[in-house]
């Protein structure tokens, strides 16, 4: 496993590159697969990021939580970022690039549309991946757990109206379904087998857990992998039709997530927060749901509109991105003071 975890950023770049090869050589295939979905979560991907989540969730020690609430400067970061500077730096960023610095490349209802797009993926703070990169950084699995629960209540209360407030409009439809049925895919359910498998493990002795996580530690990666392959499998034809237009989104993107991690992590720096908890807070901050983002763009815009292209954009740039963070994340380790036992 060892060698998975040291060369992640070739298989990711190997699986890119057979996404996107195998999406223009098999399309049908691909269409298939992104057939099989219920409340625009596709069903063979909730699998493999479920592949990816069991692990995690396993080493989650639910008598830990409880003291959470001693250090609450971590979790009012996340809550900060998540909720009062991402959404509206996405939104002024998208209005800077395409009404202004893009404005003689793009149509207007075209730039429009790319805008809305991103402001989805702005208001949205990711739900799923976020234990992977948690995991990648040796973060405090328990407290990553909170973060992520806390936003999600929020998310659902404050998803429309922010998202109504930036695109100047006051009748967004929050596809209910996908955003109940994602949490409860992503963190519900695996939260309970990882705690019905530890509870289980561990009645038979540490020894027998400790080897049970030695055993299931390669699916997250193998998860992963997979999930990548199929990403950007589903999107292999529009990535090589339109390169140009890729482009042009994909540059606010990643000075917004190169931004808001530096603005996170920086400010859990100022704050003192250990690494294990500072690392996370930033990943939480930087990463986006990108399933609710797609979903709302569809919905709102089209399946061909602008917006749903610049979300899905968000998604093909955010898991090479995302492991470049947690390359420095894994580097940086010394900026941060050691962990309180």
């Amino acid at each position: 496993m060892g060698m998975f975890e040291r060369y992640l950023s070739v298989w990711v770049a190997v699986c890119i590159g057979a996404g996107v090869l195998l999406g223009n050589l098999v399309p049908s295939a691909f269409e298939v697969v992104a057939n099989l979905e219920f409340a625009h979560v596709n069903l063979v991907v909730a699998v493999l990021i479920w592949v990816m989540i069991f692990p995690m969730m396993v080493q989650v020690d639910f008598s830990a939580i409880k003291d959470v609430g001693k250090k609450p400067k971590g979790l009012a970061l996340t809550l900060v970022i998540n909720w009062l500077v991402k959404p509206f730096t996405m939104a002024a960023l998208g209005w800077l690039f395409f009404k202004g610095i893009f404005a003689d490349w793009v149509d207007p209802q075209s730039a429009s549309e790319y805008i809305a797009g991103m402001i989805l993926l702005g208001v949205a703070p990711c739900t799923a991946m976020v234990f992977v990169w948690s995991q990648l950084t040796k973060g405090d699995a328990n407290y990553t757990l909170v973060q992520v629960s806390v936003n999600d209540l929020i998310m659902v209360f404050a998803f429309a109206p922010i998202t109504a407030f930036l695109l100047g409009v006051t009748d967004i439809q929050v596809p209910w379904e996908t955003l109940i049925l994602s949490v409860a895919l992503y963190v519900v359910l695996p939260l309970v087998a990882g705690a019905w498998a530890r509870k289980h493990l561990l009645a038979k002795g540490e020894e027998k857990l400790q080897s049970f996580l030695t055993a299931v530690k390669p699916w997250s990666i193998v998860g992963l992998l997979g999930t990548v392959v199929l990403l950007f499998g589903f999107q292999a034809q529009t990535i090589v039709s339109q390169p140009q237009t890729i482009l042009l989104i994909a540059i606010p993107l990643l000075i917004q997530t190169y931004g808001i991690f530096a603005i996170a992590y920086g400010a859990a720096k100022w704050l003192k927060l250990p690494h294990n908890v500072a690392a996370p807070a930033g990943m939480i901050g930087t990463s986006n749901f990108f399933e609710l983002a797609v979903a709302v763009a569809i919905s709102l815009f089209g399946l061909h509109s602008g917006a749903a292209l610049a979300t899905v954009v968000g998604v093909l740039v955010e898991v090479p991105v995302m492991l470049s963070l947690v390359w420095f994340a894994n580097r940086t380790t010394h900026w941060f003071e050691p962990a309180k036992a």
